[in-house]
């Protein structure tokens, strides 16, 4: 039997046990993956992410053989530096790729299909859907890149004002362990105190707080904090007075700041001139062009 002499009420059957069989199988697969793959109360994902977070978690599970050990520790850096790596694993961050290309790849193929009107695709329209699933499978290490940025742009805000309350409890007599405590309790909210709660619970743990430290400086990978937690050791280790050296170190940080306000100050008409360019001074000859060329059409020549 042909498909034209098949009834509809039939085409319409195999059509939704086949959707129904679809469902089911990825019902299954869903149901295998474990529930640590599950989305954590405790982390903000912007919406792109929570939309496509149960294909990420059906990828990471079924796509673990794909994550190399170097890509693992890779990923693992980086997101130790995103502050992300007691929620987000590697192979959640290359299930979400994978998502994110298939999604991509998806639209693209409707695209296509709508605009040739349900035609075999061509080479030229698969080589565009490969492309944009390519593109579209950068975009959470993109999104990585600026959580590490926007992070470290935190930690570099709140560290003066930490190391200026760690400096005044030297001074006024607290020991390190009492002026990180009081800078723990009073400093701003940030990355930079979470940090600084983890290390001194390391500490309680019975940790040295020297290599406390260290961990610290390597999780928050900042050379400012780098640089800070080395004079710390140093300057524990040969018995010297730190509040000289937390003094110099506040006035270092802080000069830094004002370098890179002045920085950032001379970029700002240099990445102002595309947007004049592009959208204000088209709007600007338009309006003033705009009577003139009434004026000249309503002449009479």
């Amino acid at each position: 039997m042909s498909a034209e002499a098949m009834p509809d009420w039939l085409i319409a059957l195999c059509a939704g046990i086949s959707v129904a069989l679809i469902c089911w199988q990825a019902l299954a697969a869903w149901r295998r993956v474990p529930s640590v793959g599950r989305m954590s109360k405790h982390l903000h994902l912007p919406m792109w992410w929570r939309l496509i977070w149960p294909l990420a978690v059906v990828g990471a599970w079924y796509g673990r053989p794909l994550v190399t050990w170097r890509m693992r520790r890779t990923l693992e850096a980086r997101l130790r530096q995103a502050g992300l790596h007691r929620w987000l694993a590697p192979h959640q961050i290359v299930g979400a790729q994978l998502a994110v290309a298939a999604v991509g790849a998806g639209w693209a193929w409707f695209l296509m299909s709508a605009l040739t009107g349900g035609a075999t695709l061509s080479g030229a329209a698969l080589a565009v859907m490969f492309a944009v699933a390519a593109v579209a499978a950068c975009m959470p290490r993109l999104w990585l890149r600026d959580q590490i940025a926007v992070r470290r742009a935190r930690v570099l805000r709140s560290l003066p004002f930490v190391l200026d309350m760690t400096t005044l409890c030297v001074e006024g007599g607290l020991n390190l362990h009492g002026a990180l405590l009081q800078a723990v309790d009073k400093g701003p909210e940030g990355p930079l105190r979470d940090e600084l709660q983890g290390m001194l619970g390391d500490v309680r743990a019975g940790m040295t707080r020297a290599d406390a430290l260290r961990q610290m400086a390597q999780r928050l990978d900042e050379p400012a904090v780098r640089t800070w937690v080395a004079a710390l050791v140093q300057a524990e280790a040969l018995g010297m007075n730190l509040a000289p050296i937390l003094r110099a170190q506040a006035d270092q940080r802080r000069n830094e700041r004002f370098l890179q306000a002045e920085k950032l100050a001379m970029q700002a008409p240099v990445k102002m001139l595309l947007p004049l360019i592009v959208f204000i001074f088209p709007c600007t000859f338009i309006v003033i062009a705009f009577p003139i060329a009434v004026k000249l059409l309503s002449m009479q020549w």
